[in-house]
């Protein structure tokens, strides 16, 4: 039950090198071209929070690989991913350091180099992606083979989903709340004049 907990754990978490990081750069390319400091300062925030984000991506994808059941191609796949995501933690935590060192602002010199190191960085975390897409859809690795098992009768079987959207669209009429009723019809005088 871990190694699934933590496969959970790490889809939640490496949404945000993804999120994060991209919006830094961007923060940092509208900061240059409008040349205001507060976009620069949100870009300098988002770095690092986009950088401990993909540390903590890295970590629980680490502990996901070994607790995981997966088969040799889909480790092939994951150990590129996982080279990928140690590339892109290293150049955005260099881009992070670098920031800090500097107080936040690079210099007219050092900005284009960091901002294309930035948009080269971005790249390489929608290729990273790219990879850990793989391993879920296409090999099913963070997924429990019954989960798996079920989904493909599922599958082979597509007429019981018809039947049961059936039952789910007649069950509401047999189900309807009394105050929803269609009012009754009057009843005829049986009362002698």
């Amino acid at each position: 039950m871990i190694g699934y907990d933590i496969s959970r754990l790490h889809a939640a978490l490496n949404d945000f090198p993804p999120a994060l990081l991209p919006l830094s750069v961007l923060f940092d390319l509208l900061g240059a071209v409008l040349k205001r400091a507060s976009l620069k300062a949100a870009g300098f925030w988002t770095l690092l929070a986009g950088v401990l984000g993909t540390g903590a991506a890295i970590v629980t994808g680490l502990l996901a690989e070994e607790a995981t059941p997966h088969g040799a191609e889909a480790h092939a796949i994951m150990e590129t991913h996982e080279t990928l995501a140690f590339i892109v933690l290293g150049l955005f935590g260099i881009l992070a350091l670098w920031r800090l060192v500097r107080r936040g602002v690079w210099s007219e010199k050092e900005q284009p180099v960091a901002l294309t190191a930035g948009v080269i960085g971005v790249a390489l975390i929608v290729v990273t992606a790219m990879f850990g897409g793989r391993l879920v859809f296409e090999y099913g690795v963070g997924i429990q083979t019954p989960a798996l098992e079920a989904a493909a009768r599922d599958r082979a079987n597509p007429g019981k989903m018809d039947e049961m959207e059936d039952r789910k669209d007649a069950a509401p009429a047999a189900t309807a709340r009394p105050d929803s009723a269609a009012p009754a019809a009057p009843r005829a005088d049986t009362t002698k004049h």
